[in-house]
This record gives C-alpha cells, sequence and structure tokens, in this order.
C-alpha cells in the first residue's frame, strides 16, 4: 500500500520548504535551484520508490504534468543535490523503460524514468529531473536516504520462506495467486525448498489483482516473460502474493513480514549460494530484469 501513495500522492514540493538554503544562497548560478527556474514549468516528480541505502542507487520516477499525464521521452536529464540552494554532486541522464509487456497487464503509465546514483550518506536529498526534447518541463522532488534498507540488503542471506506451491495447494492456483490467467509456473518451488537445493532464482513479491499504484500491475508478466526465455534448469521463478488469504483489508502476510518489504512489488535475485545478488523496489522493465540475471545470476 505504500508503494501505492508514492507513485499516486506525488507532487511537486514548495520552495518554502525549511530543506530551503538561504534565499541569498539560493539565488547562486550553480545552484540545484537556479537550475530549476532556468526554463520550463514545473510539474510533479513522483518517485517509484522509497527504500534507499547509501551506495548505488535505482530511482525509479514519474514526470506527471499538471493534467496527470505522465511525460514519456527517451531520456531525462537527472541532478541531485544536498539542498535547493546547494549545487548538484550527481548529474547523470535517466532512461525511460518500458512498464510491462506486449498484450499482458497494463497500468496507467506505461514507462518510467530510471536514475542509477551514487550517494556516499544518508540523508535528504533533492531531486531536479528535466525530459529532453520537447516543450521545457521539469519535476523536483526529495530522495531520502537511510543508513540501511528495510529490505533485505544486497549481499545478504535471503530467508528461507515456506512460500506457497501448487502442489501445498492441491494444485488450485487461484487460491494463491491472483493473476488472471494464474501464473502457474511461477508457483512451482517454494524460496525454502530453492535455497535448500542451491538453486539459483528470482522471486516476485506482488499482487497482481490489488495492485493500486501508476506502474505496478505488469511486473509478475514481465518476470514470467523473462521465464519464458531461460531454461528451467537455470534458473528458478518464484512468484508470492503480498495479503493474508489474497485480501488487502488483512494487511500483509508473513512471507512479506518475513522479508521485512516495507511496500511493492519488489524482485530479488538470489544465487546459488543463497545470497541476494540484486533487487528491484517497484516497477522493473523486462530489458533491466534480463539484464541482471545475465550479470548476477550467469545466464546468458
Amino acid at each position: 500500500m505504500l508503494a501505492a501513495l508514492l507513485l499516486t500522492s506525488g507532487c511537486a514540493p514548495s520552495h518554502s520548504s525549511s530543506d530551503s538554503t538561504s534565499p541569498t544562497k539560493s539565488r547562486d548560478s550553480g545552484s540545484l535551484q537556479a537550475l530549476a527556474a532556468r526554463n520550463g514549468p514545473e510539474v510533479a516528480l513522483v518517485p517509484g520508490a522509497s527504500d534507499f541505502a547509501p551506495g548505488n542507487v535505482r530511482y525509479p520516477f514519474l514526470v506527471v504534468n499538471d493534467d496527470g499525464a505522465s511525460i514519456e521521452r527517451p531520456t531525462a536529464e537527472v541532478w541531485v543535490a544536498r539542498g535547493l540552494g546547494n549545487k548538484p554532486f550527481e548529474h547523470h541522464v535517466a532512461r525511460l523503460e518500458e512498464v510491462g509487456i506486449a498484450g499482458g497487464a497494463r497500468s496507467d503509465a506505461s514507462h518510467l524514468y530510471v536514475a542509477h546514483l551514487t550517494i556516499a550518506r544518508p540523508g535528504k536529498y533533492w531531486v531536479l529531473a528535466k525530459p529532453v526534447g520537447g516543450q521545457p518541463i521539469q519535476g523536483l522532488g526529495n530522495l531520502i536516504v537511510r543508513r540501511r534498507t528495510f529490505s533485505p540488503a544486497v549481499g545478504s542471506s535471503a530467508y528461507p520462506s515456506q512460500t506457497p506451491t501448487l502442489k501445498g495447494a492441491g494444485g488450485h492456483a487461484s487460491a494463491i495467486t491472483t493473476r488472471v490467467p494464474p501464473d502457474r509456473a511461477l508457483l512451482r518451488y517454494s524460496i525454502a525448498q530453492s535455497l535448500a537445493e542451491h538453486k539459483p532464482f528470482v522471486a516476485i513479491f506482488a499482487t497482481p489483482k490489488f495492485c493500486t499504484s501508476r506502474t505496478c500491475g505488469p511486473v509478475v508478466d514481465v518476470v514470467d516473460a523473462l521465464r519464458r526465455t531461460i531454461s528451467p534448469t537455470k534458473i528458478r521463478f518464484i512468484h508470492v502474493e503480498i495479503y493474508k488469504n489474497n485480501n488487502p483489508t488483512e494487511g500483509f502476510n508473513r512471507w512479506v513480514r518475513e522479508w521485512h518489504l516495507p511496500t511493492e512489488p519488489w524482485v530479488f535475485l538470489v544465487g546459488r549460494d543463497g545470497r541476494i545478488k540484486a533487487k528491484f523496489e517497484g516497477s522493473v522493465s523486462f530489458r533491466e530484469l534480463r539484464s541482471a540475471t545475465r550479470q548476477y545470476l550467469g545466464v546468458q
């Protein structure tokens, strides 16, 4: 549910925030605020993730205009600074990633931007994003980096959750997945079984039916599409629902709590040694996930 709040309630922050620096410093031509004031109207920058720690940060986001439409240009320039009146210490180009696959579930936003940032210390940062091309437009927002993530860290051991399987459900897929049609191929193995057998796997924690954010619906489709391109003897693919009895009113289920997931959806790549090699909060594109399995799980 927190992911839904992140992706549906984002708005452009006021420059009068207490995090702004003094008026004199904010007029510095090298400051983030001066850069934001150069041209184009300011609209909403809506983050697609929230669980960040120092190091390499994958920052997915939408730039949404005043009509609520997502701006979808091939790239966007991104700057990061400690405060509005500070000079940016990061400047990257974010790539527009497609959310979902052809013929799969649809979402309100068919694409989102992804920037890869290097953040050395915990703190509250300001992010400015300007889609490249067309009428000038920009989004300004915050990035909160905590000392450590709530979710399992990359490099840590995956928790051996006894997640539901078709066998345990007596073959009744509808009891353990909300996807229509059921994603039976993602329900064959549990996380605990895969860890015990030293099998690398991709685990997706998501609820296709009850997803409420602008981009989360197609994530299971993306994972299943990748599964179809890889031999089952090389990597296992596991889908875990989010809510108790697949009912949002009952709250997160025990497997989500075991993995300490503050939001949904999440995708984890786990190696033969049982350690988490990579993770994605929120939506992830087919291209990103395929590249990650090649890099971290050794599958070509």
